[in-house]
This record gives structure tokens, sequence and C-alpha cells, in this order.
């Protein structure tokens, strides 16, 4: 397939996996933010083609691993309420709460329905006036507009049986956060390269130079990968720290303005709670005081639900790259794809679900 063929080109991943044994003299350890970019790296055994001395680490960069057990537990509580009609991705239904996920809530007769759009949940509210209809409008940046776009229409149409419950997140401030930690051991960063596609990479350059760590924007084949981790390297081994785009074919320097500019409209800042890390200031999205009417929290009185994470499982110190997913005494026992006990194992791009996936060997 043209543009997607060319990047898993065999003797290109050769010819950059002898590049990077070329220029490789230090051990280095480099964080993916992205986790497309960890299933692509475990699909792909991209590690098999990095010299020992190279590390690959996979960060907080899966929106449905890092959605907090109390936002879970919202959801579900909306959810089961007769005069609604809860809205979601399907990865969000097998996430467990402190007691049951959405799917179960479900087959217990909630009216509980997956989307691929936003908007879609618009015409439902459009379709069922006597419902009040809530979409889970998780991510990060990246479908962040879509869920923006969502509400600024409700507003424009007069649509007042329409809300969301925002969990959006944001990649910068957990970057910070990981670099800042005295456990951190991370080196270089490989950016996600569709979140770079709406925010671009300015937003990059001040974590570079406060913390002396490259940033190589890339995208999701090998090739990609391999571009990026040649390029980290190249300025690890010259004592560099710069921002560098490796996905030029998508990303820009300044991003994709107009969706910026509905995302400035629609939401503000705020401190946000990472599940298994904790809360990082102004790592997240709330809606602005001209939206705030459209917030399923206020709407439905769950903003005091407040839980603790389950002691079993490290997704904590997997999503910092302290840890990987087989170090956990859990994994491929009692947490399995069909019966998680942590968000990292049921996400498309959860790290656990990566390794269960493709490296399932490595669970003794």
């Amino acid at each position: 397939m043209k543009y997607v063929d060319e990047y898993r080109d065999i003797e290109l991943v050769r010819n950059l996996s002898r590049k990077i044994h070329e220029v490789t003299r230090g051990n280095w350890t480099i964080m993916e933010i992205c986790g497309g970019q960890t299933h692509a790296i475990m699909k792909y055994s991209i590690g098999e083609f990095l010299p020992e001395k190279i590390q690959l680490v996979h960060g907080p960069g899966c929106p449905v691993c890092v959605t907090p057990l109390e936002i879970i537990d919202k959801a579900i509580r909306i959810a089961q309420r007769e005069d609604v009609i809860f809205c979601s991705y399907g990865d969000m239904l097998r996430v467990p709460g402190s007691e049951k996920d959405l799917l179960s809530v479900k087959a217990e007769g909630g009216d509980v329905r997956i989307l691929y759009s936003p908007l879609d949940a618009l015409k439902i509210a459009v379709d069922n006036p006597g419902k009040q209809v809530v979409f889970f409008a998780i991510g990060f940046e990246t479908t962040a507009p879509a869920n923006a776009m969502a509400v600024k229409e409700a507003k424009r149409k007069g649509i007042t049986n329409f809300s969301i419950l925002s969990s959006h997140v944001l990649v910068p401030p957990a970057m910070e956060a990981i670099l800042s930690s005295p456990k951190n051991k991370i080196q270089g960063f490989l950016a996600a390269g569709h979140v770079c596609t709406v925010m671009g990479y300015e937003e990059y350059l001040p974590i570079a130079s406060k913390y002396m760590v490259p940033i190589v924007v890339t995208g999701f084949e090998p090739v990609d990968i391999l571009q990026g981790i040649y390029r980290v390297i190249l300025q690890l081994e010259k004592g560099s720290a710069e921002v560098e785009n490796a996905y030029g074919r998508v990303v820009t320097r300044e991003g994709n303005l107009q969706a910026k500019k509905l995302l400035t409209e629609v939401f503000e800042h705020a401190d946000m709670k990472w599940r298994g890390i904790g809360n990082i200031p102004d790592s997240g999205f709330r809606l602005s005081p001209e939206y705030e009417t459209y917030n399923a929290e206020d709407i439905f009185d769950v903003g005091h639900i407040v839980q603790q994470e389950s002691e079993l499982c490290i997704a904590g110190e997997v999503l910092q790259g302290l840890k990987k997913p087989a170090d956990c005494p859990a994994f491929g026992a009692a947490c399995k794809p069909e019966h998680p006990l942590g968000a990292p194992m049921v996400s498309s791009e959860g790290a656990c679900a990566a390794y269960y996936r493709f490296k399932k060997t490595e669970t003794a």
C-alpha cells in the first residue's frame, strides 16, 4: 500500500539498524510517549534491530490507560441512570472500575453505546429528546478537537440534552512529570506524531532545553520509529538536546492552527489525575466557563467520587517507564485481557496488552 509499505521496507529497516549500531557508544534509555508506537515496537520486534546498549521503555502514551479509576466510576454511575444514553469509544467499556466496568452496565440493561465520533452522540441526542446523552470524552490532544467541536455544535444548535464527561490529558506536562522525578532514567523521547499533527512541536522546545533531553517527533511504522531512534542517538552521542521532526510528511512546527483555536475556545487547562501516577498540574482539559453547562460531571453530581488504585496493579510504574509489563507478578496470570486488573491490559494501545499479544513468552 502506497505511503505505508515503504515505511515497512525491510532493507530500509536493516540500513537504519546498521546506522544505529555504528553511532551508538554509550548506554541510552529512550521512551516512546505513544501507545501506538509501543504496539508497533512490539509487533515488529524493533528491539531486535537495536544494540543492547539501547533500552526502549514505554511511557504514559495510552489515554485509556491513564484515565483514573474514579473517572471510570463516575462514568458507570452516570451510565446506570435510566434517563441516560451513555456513549463511548469501545476500549473504555472493559476498563475496570472499582467494582465493575461499563460493559457490565450494558449487560445489566444500561443504554451504553459504542461510537466512533462524538458528533454521532450529538445526533443521538437530537433523535432522543427525552434522554440525556453523555459522551465519554477521553484522549490526548489528538481526539480533543472533535470533542470540542461536538460541544460547540451543541451550543450553536441549542441542544440541551447532550454533555461530555471529560478526561482529556496533555502530553508535555506528563513528560515534565517524568523528567522531574528523582526516579527518572529517561535520556531521550520519541514524541507522538498524531499529537504533534494537532499541536505542532513548539511546546517541546522548553522541555528539551530545561531537562537537556533530545525529543524527536516520529510516526508509527518501523522505518519511522527507527529513524526517530537514530536521530535521538545522534544527539545523545553529541551531547545535544534539540527537538527534531522526523515525521515531516504529517507534522509541522505550528500544528493545526484551526484545531488549536477551537481547543482554546472550548477548553481550558486544569490539573488532572493520571491513573497510577497521580495528580499532574495543568495536564488536562476542562470545559471553559462559556461551555461548562455541558459538563456531565456537574449535571449528574458525580464530582465527589474518589477511588484508590488497586495495590496489585503496577500500571503506574509501567506508565512511567520504571518497570516493564512482564515485571508485574499478576501479568499473564491474575491479569489478562479477558480479566484485566488495570487499563494497560485492556486498551488497544496499552503496553501490557502489547506485551501479552506480541511477547507472551516473557510472562513466566
